[in-house]
């Protein structure tokens, strides 16, 4: 029986492989299947590969229509069992012109619309707060009053709570685990910003060329995703390939940037198979 498990699990992620790589077209983005199925995995403390399956009898919780413009980007999981989900609408690299939506997916599969975007703007990241209230990003190209971050209230009414500036990307979201300060991957200025969850003005907690685009690049992306765990920020480079380890010092301050692991293109978010493990599956899109 466990062998066929395995195997039906093998089965499926290879199938999973096939779907990516013919219907996952490079953005800011990351398929909501791509980091449990098609993602490789590593210690975190010591950068070995796994070569067996770390997580077996995978099922589709939610399946989306890639070509109606339904292109998961950011995912965040809640404590009810259900999922927010960002969808990015427009791509670029795809005539795609659908507005960006932001929706809880049940545990049963039911997908309620939370918030909706305007045409040619994404929602890439989103994160939840100890309270409940969800924070997802607007990269909203040229459009001043728009880029930056939003909190969905109890209401369901969004308002942007942090301003980012006109060339500025917002990206992948997390929250420190005192639950004060929301950090924002700026994909196009090699920056990553803090804002307090209340909203406010943004600040640079952390600048470098370690998370910079390579402006060379078709679609030129750095940072991208981010995860607190074990003390620091744990952040991914689209074009650079790499996934970095940035500590977080007593005073809240940016630690040396630690390349955790490279040779990654293409990777976009992230995450660790539970709060105590070392184990992080990141994906990579338009690759197996």
């Amino acid at each position: 029986m466990q062998q066929q498990s395995q195997q039906t699990a093998r089965h499926r992620a290879s199938s999973a492989r096939r779907l990516l790589r013919r219907n996952v077209a490079i953005a800011l983005a990351v398929t909501a299947t791509a980091a449990v199925l098609a993602a490789p995995s590593a210690s975190a403390g010591t950068g070995r590969a796994y070569s067996g399956s770390v997580v077996t009898d995978v099922k589709t919780a939610a399946a989306f229509d890639y070509d109606a413009g339904e292109i998961p980007e950011n995912i965040t999981v809640n404590p009810d069992g259900s999922v927010t989900l960002s969808l990015l609408g427009s791509c670029a690299v795809c005539e795609r012109t659908d507005a960006p939506q932001l929706m809880r997916i049940s545990a049963s599969g039911q997908r309620t619309v939370l918030a909706t975007g305007q045409l040619g703007e994404a929602i890439s990241g989103n994160t939840r707060g100890d309270d409940g209230t969800v924070y997802y990003s607007v990269f909203a190209p040229g459009n001043a009053d728009r880029n930056g971050v939003y909190a969905l209230g109890q209401d369901g009414a969004s308002q942007r709570i942090a301003a980012l500036p006109i060339g500025s990307g917002p990206n992948g979201l997390a929250i420190d685990p005192a639950g004060d300060t929301l950090y924002i991957a700026d994909s196009f200025q090699a920056t990553i910003w803090s804002v307090p969850v209340t909203g406010g003005a943004v600040t640079p907690w952390l600048t470098d060329a370690a998370l910079a685009p390579v402006p060379t690049e078709a679609l030129p992306i750095g940072a991208n995703g981010l995860r607190f765990h074990n003390g620091a920020l744990w952040v991914s480079n689209f074009n650079q390939g790499t996934l970095l380890q940035v500590p977080v010092t007593p005073t809240g301050a940016a630690g040396p940037i630690r390349q955790v692991a490279g040779g990654l293109p293409n990777i976009d978010d992230l995450s660790f198979l539970t709060p105590w493990s070392d184990v992080v599956f990141v994906a990579q899109n338009g690759s197996s």
